[in-house]
């Protein structure tokens, strides 16, 4: 979720062309063309190397590796509905999937999308959102179709979260804009306050229909009006946010380590201290006392008991 810098591309200077100096001899043809396939074997290895790369990063590729995937920003994070050692990680290059309880990851779709926001409200419908880019699956994350709503400013949806009592509400923190919300399906949106959203990079609607935004300037705010008023509980910039599937009072919150709070947001207390901060939180909905979190120090923890202790994952 941490916004990344561009690095500037270098442009090589004009360089003169070479020249042939008079009276060179030759050499035979059997040595010309043993420099052009030399030529071409090392370009050709170069070409095998970058392609590597680019799917050990996510380009591409079914291998799996230990580990959490050696890539820019963890955004995002999805627990299966059925099976707890089954996991989503958006990136900032697409996503990632695991089938051991992230012990090891492989690349899975969307390359190169910045997969910031994922969000599961039942069934087989997914949503995705992030820098410039907002998208739909209806089959549980094996394809996906672009969201093009009206109302929304930009596409640059830095939190996202759905209604637990009615999927058809949708809400979109969008970066440097506001919050909006979606009472159709996210076939249009309408702002609902241009003072909170703007620079959240965590969202939830509770139970109770309170909403919960983590904003990097003003902390963790809650509004018991549909967004109309808000006040801070917790002074703390959060990166990420959720709600325990079968007690929605206790909740995760992700910011230098993991809080945890029992009484819906109101209060709250440090359970892990991650000095490099920590960003995507999920629970497990099929088991609701194990949840994940993602540490920007390229580790992955795992509680078994709603969020009290935490255990590294240790890949291998």
């Amino acid at each position: 979720m941490a916004t990344k810098a561009k690095r500037k591309k270098r442009t090589a200077g004009k360089r003169p062309l070479p020249q042939v100096a008079h009276g060179t001899p030759r050499l035979p043809l059997y040595r010309q063309r043993a420099f052009v396939w030399l030529a071409a074997a090392v370009v050709a290895a170069l070409i095998a190397s970058v392609v590597a790369v680019i799917a050990t990063r996510g380009g591409g590729g079914t291998s799996a590796s230990a580990g959490l995937p050696d890539t820019l920003d963890y955004h995002s994070l999805l627990v299966n509905p059925t099976n707890p050692q089954k996991l989503v990680l958006g990136t900032h290059v697409g996503l990632y999937v695991s089938s051991d309880g992230g012990r090891h990851w492989r690349f899975d779709a969307l390359s190169g999308e910045d997969a910031m926001n994922l969000a599961r409200p039942g069934g087989e419908t997914v949503w995705l959102a992030g820098h410039n880019v907002f998208k739909k699956s209806s089959d549980g994350g094996a394809t996906w179709s672009d969201v093009r709503p009206t109302g929304l400013p930009s596409l640059d949806i830095h939190g996202f979260a759905v209604d637990p009592h009615n999927s058809r509400v949708l809400y979109a923190a969008v970066a440097g804009q506001g919050l909006y919300r979606s009472r159709d399906g996210g076939r249009s949106f309408a702002l609902v306050s241009s003072k909170v959203g703007g620079n959240v990079m965590a969202l939830a609607v509770l139970p109770d229909r309170r909403l919960l935004a983590g904003d990097m300037q003003q902390g963790l705010l809650q509004s018991s009006d549909d967004g109309a008023s808000w006040k801070q509980t917790l002074g703390a910039q959060l990166m990420g946010l959720a709600v325990n599937p079968s007690d929605p009072k206790r909740l995760l919150a992700a910011s230098a380590g993991i809080a945890v709070s029992t009484n819906g947001g109101r209060s709250w207390r440090s359970v892990l201290d991650l000095p490099a901060g920590a960003g995507p939180v999920a629970w497990s909905p099929s088991n609701p006392k194990v949840a994940y979190a993602v540490a920007f120090n390229r580790t992955l923890y795992r509680s078994r008991d709603g969020g009290e202790s935490w255990q590294p994952v240790e890949g291998g």
